[in-house]
């Protein structure tokens, strides 16, 4: 049953990278427009935290539309391993302790869609069609 499933794994993986990019995009919202009003709230440009944000914003959008999704996922996933280690970590070794569960998903997540691609349901897929 589960291995005709196989066929609808670009849609999926498509799926996949919409929803990871439209969290991810909401956390640069947080942090560089204050929206929605909740913590960690807007923060100042040129701090790591606005840095982030900016990172989170910019790389959420493009893996959002699939647009450069392979390098914008490789950025973000550097971004999510910087956070863990930097933010998370110090406060103790077990990541549901420390808050960083989260940031390891992303991680990897994004490291799953530089080594897959976009999937279905992209601007890559569709630039890539036309430039044949």
């Amino acid at each position: 049953m589960f291995a005709s499933l196989s066929r609808y794994a670009p849609q999926l993986l498509g799926l996949l990278r919409i929803v990871a990019g439209l969290l991810f995009l909401s956390h640069g919202l947080v942090k560089i427009l204050g929206f929605p009003a909740v913590p960690p709230g807007q923060q100042e440009l040129l701090t790591l935290m606005g840095i982030g944000g900016v990172i989170e914003l910019v790389a959420g959008t493009l893996i959002l539309l699939g647009l450069f999704t392979r390098p914008a996922a490789f950025i973000a996933s550097g971004e999510m391993a910087v956070a863990y280690w930097m933010f998370h970590a110090p406060q103790g070794p077990y990541p549901v302790g420390n808050g960083g569960d989260a940031a390891i998903l992303y991680c990897f997540l994004f490291l799953y869609l530089v080594a897959a691609g976009p999937g279905a349901f992209s601007l890559d897929g569709s630039r890539r069609g036309r430039l044949r």
